[in-house]
């Protein structure tokens, strides 16, 4: 059985006196083993503040924190990042008391003969697992029909209708990672879900996993300016 890993976002606040409760959350399908049922995702500030992370994330650049709750009382995992530059984002996972749980490398597509970006996950002593962003297929058809998808897009705009994003008008997102001609883990477009089907992985890597690849999408949640 997958553990289904599903992220939900939106400020909370228990008054206008008191600071706001941490909105974020990934939640778990399975609670069976080691995870529990959700974490709460927070991006975490540089000196400069908003304006500064802002513009650090535009070169890929991205820094949360993963509490146990939402009151902050207990960090359960910190996402840092290593370097970002050129297209290549490298970004490290610690635990509740700094020990490394795994790296994570996001590299843009359209690098070298590369035409999609691609995810590699590493847990310490543990092969490369590596996912490209969209099927080849799909990608194919997507240019093919870039024009109605521009027009598709134009009216999403308009369209009053809650939570419409675009619909078909999205680029391919789906992702599966493979290592070792296995398949440990794979984000599913349709749902927003990261499906972790292998039981090896840390669930505090899936957790930061799925925050990250929220963060790249359109509509990023730890893009907002308050």
């Amino acid at each position: 059985m997958s553990n289904v890993l599903t992220m939900y976002g939106g400020p909370k606040r228990v008054d206008d006196h008191a600071p706001a409760k941490v909105g974020n959350l990934v939640s778990f399908a399975d609670t069976s083993g080691a995870a529990p049922s959700a974490v709460y995702v927070e991006r975490e500030l540089p000196p400069g503040g908003i304006p500064a992370y802002r513009a650090a994330r535009r070169s890929g650049a991205r820094a949360f924190a993963l509490w146990a709750d939402d009151n902050r009382r207990e960090r359960v995992a910190t996402v840092v990042t290593l370097s970002a530059a050129r297209g290549v984002a490298r970004f490290q996972v610690l635990g509740a008391h700094g020990e490394h749980l795994g790296t994570l490398v996001r590299e843009k597509a359209l690098r070298g003969r590369r035409l999609r970006t691609r995810w590699i996950v590493t847990q310490p002593g543990g092969p490369d697992a590596v996912g490209l962003k969209g099927r080849i297929l799909w990608w194919w058809m997507w240019w093919l029909l870039l024009p109605l998808m521009v027009a598709v897009l134009v009216a999403s705009v308009f369209d009053s209708v809650p939570g419409n994003e675009g619909g078909f008008a999205r680029a391919p997102r789906r992702i599966r990672w493979r290592a070792n001609g296995q398949v440990p883990l794979e984000f599913r477009s349709k749902g927003e879900a990261l499906h972790v089907h292998a039981p090896g992985v840390d669930w505090r890597l899936g957790a930061a996993l799925i925050a990250l690849l929220r963060s790249f999408n359109a509509g990023a949640w730890d893009s907002a300016k308050k």
